[in-house]
C-alpha cells in the first residue's frame, strides 16, 4: 500500500495528472470542432505540458537546494528531463510557422516563473493575475493550437475559447481557496479580494457563461450541449465543497481530472453517434 500511494503522489507532483488534463481538453476541443486526430499535437501538448509545470514548480527550489534535493524531487528532475527530451522530439516535427503561433504562449510561461520586474518579480507575484494568464495559456493550448494546426479559424474557435477561459478560472477557484492559507498577502488573489463566499459565487457565474456560450455554436449538438451542461453541474459542485482544509488530492486529482471526465463523456457521446 505504501509503494502505491509513493506511485500516486509521483503522478500527481511529476504532473502527469495535470497534463492529462490540459491532453483531454485538446481531445475534447478536436470533438467539438470536428478536426482529424493530430497525434503529434498530443505528444507536443503532453510532454511540453510536464515540462511546463515541472519548471514552475521546481526550477526556483532546485537551483536553491540541488545538494539537498530528497529522493522524490531528484526523481522528479530525471523524469523532467526525459519529458523535454521527448517535447523537443515532437516540436521539432513541426514548421516554423506553428512555432510562431507557439511564441505568445511560450513567453507566456517563461515570465510567468523567471522573474524581471523590480523586486525580482515574476507574472505569478502580479496581484491578482495569475489565475487570467493560466487560464490565457492553457486555453491558448488546448483551443488556438489544435485549431491553427488544423487550418481552423472561424466563429466557432472563437466561441470555443471563450469558453474554456471561462471554465479554467471556475476550475481554479478550489486551488485558490486551498491556498489561502500560505498565499502572500500581496498576491491579492480573488479569495483574498472577494472573500470565500464571493469568490465561489463569482465561479458559478462563471460557469453560467460557460454553459451560455455553448448555445452559440453555428452547429450545436444537442448531446453535446447536455454534456456542457452536466459539466458544468459537475464543477460548480466542486467549488461549492472546496474549503481551506481540503483533503490534499481534493484539488489536485479530483477537480484537476473534471477535464479528463469531459473527455470520457464526449468520447462516449460520439461513440454512440457514429
Amino acid at each position: 500500500m505504501k509503494h502505491l500511494k509513493a506511485l500516486f503522489d509521483f503522478y500527481i507532483n511529476s504532473s502527469l495528472h495535470v497534463s492529462l488534463a490540459v491532453l483531454s481538453l485538446v481531445w475534447v476541443t478536436e470533438i467539438q470542432l470536428a478536426l482529424n486526430p493530430q497525434p503529434l499535437l498530443y505528444g507536443f501538448v503532453f510532454f511540453g505540458s510536464i515540462t511546463g509545470y515541472n519548471f514552475v514548480k521546481y526550477a526556483a527550489l532546485a537551483g536553491l537546494h540541488h545538494r539537498h534535493l530528497t529522493q522524490s524531487l531528484k526523481s522528479i528532475q530525471t523524469f523532467s528531463l526525459l519529458c523535454f527530451l521527448a517535447f523537443c522530439y515532437f516540436a521539432f516535427q513541426f514548421d516554423w510557422v506553428f512555432w510562431l503561433y507557439c511564441i505568445p504562449l511560450g513567453i507566456l510561461t517563461l515570465l510567468y516563473a523567471i522573474p524581471f520586474l523590480p523586486h525580482k518579480k515574476n507574472l505569478r507575484r502580479i496581484p491578482t493575475l495569475k489565475v487570467f494568464i493560466i487560464a490565457a495559456v492553457w486555453a491558448g493550448v488546448t483551443v488556438y493550437l489544435p485549431a491553427i494546426s488544423a487550418d481552423r479559424l472561424d466563429f466557432s474557435v472563437m466561441i470555443l475559447f471563450a469558453q474554456r477561459v471561462l471554465l479554467i478560472l471556475a476550475l481554479m477557484i478550489p486551488f485558490e481557496i486551498r491556498d489561502l492559507t500560505y498565499d502572500a498577502l500581496a498576491l491579492n488573489t480573488l479569495p483574498q479580494v472577494l472573500g470565500i463566499k464571493k469568490t465561489k459565487l463569482l465561479g458559478l457565474v462563471l460557469l453560467v457563461g460557460f454553459v451560455f456560450l455553448e448555445f452559440f455554436y453555428p452547429k450545436n449538438q444537442t448531446g453535446i450541449t447536455v454534456i456542457t451542461c452536466i459539466l458544468g453541474l459537475i464543477t460548480a459542485f466542486s467549488i461549492l465543497k472546496a474549503t481551506t482544509h481540503q483533503s490534499s488530492y481534493y484539488a489536485s486529482f479530483f477537480v484537476e481530472g473534471i477535464p479528463v471526465l469531459w473527455w470520457l463523456m464526449l468520447l462516449a457521446f460520439s461513440q454512440l453517434t457514429l
